[in-house]
């Protein structure tokens, strides 16, 4: 039997894949919604607008590549935003570029998103490492990957040993190097970035059928508690720090001096002592 190879956007298609979309959809919005600031970044992975909850006045969608992609004509009502399994439809400005060599000046951007970006790019250093050079200090990073020690990263290698001989094809799409989570908090760390937050989630069995899958929707609740770190996907959010630099605070919320009390000096004469003159 030859070996089938599917690609990302139609296995978003398929059961698992709207079942992990929607999961990262809602966890997306709930991040971004909060981080304010003026300039956000989506870094490839049109298939989901991991901005459209933010309030930012000026939001991109940046990819890499030309193949398979078609964009659509830029909606100027942000009430028109779509999502799903369609090419993103928001008041983004589209552009073409290098995940490695993006065009913005240094310390521009105050939020960049990463669903599943390093990890299906050639270059995840060089990528991680433009995202620290672009972002401003204290700016946020918000990153969404498959998790390799999962049900779903167990079946992927399973389904690679049997590609081998050609019987089988593989569960996940083969698009690139799938990155740990630990991994991941290592990089972000040589980067002058700490994680903010994390979690993980699906973490049904890896099937095809959606009845099945809606079968195992009790195992979300029960991996949350008893297996937390072994979800099929991981989703953080990580700041930038900048060593021995400090934000100043505005000025309303600067501390008056308290006005120093005047000096009492006691006299060494009792008080009922006069002294008179003669």
């Amino acid at each position: 039997m030859k070996s089938e190879i599917i690609g990302l956007t139609d296995w978003l298609n398929t059961p698992p894949g709207a079942y992990l979309l929607a999961w990262e959809r809602a966890h997306f919005d709930l991040a971004v919604s909060d981080i304010f600031g003026y300039h956000a970044l989506q870094l490839g992975f049109p298939e989901l607008d991991a901005l459209q909850a933010n309030r930012m006045p000026h939001k991109w969608l940046a990819l890499s590549s030309l193949e398979n992609q078609t964009l659509p004509r830029p909606s100027r009502n942000i009430s028109e935003h779509r999502t799903g399994l369609d090419p993103v439809s928001s008041p983004h400005a589209a552009l073409y570029t290098d995940s490695a060599a993006l065009p913005f000046p240094e310390s521009s951007l105050d939020l960049v998103a990463l669903p599943h970006t390093l990890e299906l790019g050639g270059d995840p250093h060089s990528a991680l490492r433009e995202v620290a050079r672009v972002l401003v200090p204290e700016g946020r990073v918000v990153i969404s990957g498959f998790n390799p020690a999962s049900l779903w990263g167990m079946r992927q290698r399973r389904d690679h040993l049997y590609q081998r001989f050609g019987h089988k094809g593989l569960f996940l799409p083969d698009a690139g190097e799938y990155i740990g989570y630990w991994r991941l908090r290592d990089w972000l760390r040589l980067l002058d970035f700490e994680v903010e937050s994390a979690q993980f989630g699906c973490y049904r069995p890896a099937l095809n059928s959606q009845k099945w899958l809606d079968r195992f929707d009790w195992m979300d609740h029960a991996g949350k508690r008893w297996w937390p770190i072994f979800g099929a996907v991981y989703f953080l959010v990580a700041v930038k720090h900048v060593r021995g630099m400090r934000l100043l605070e505005p000025a309303w919320k600067t501390r008056r001096s308290p006005v120093a009390a005047p000096a009492i000096v006691a006299s060494k004469m009792p008080a009922d002592c006069v002294k008179i003159s003669g």
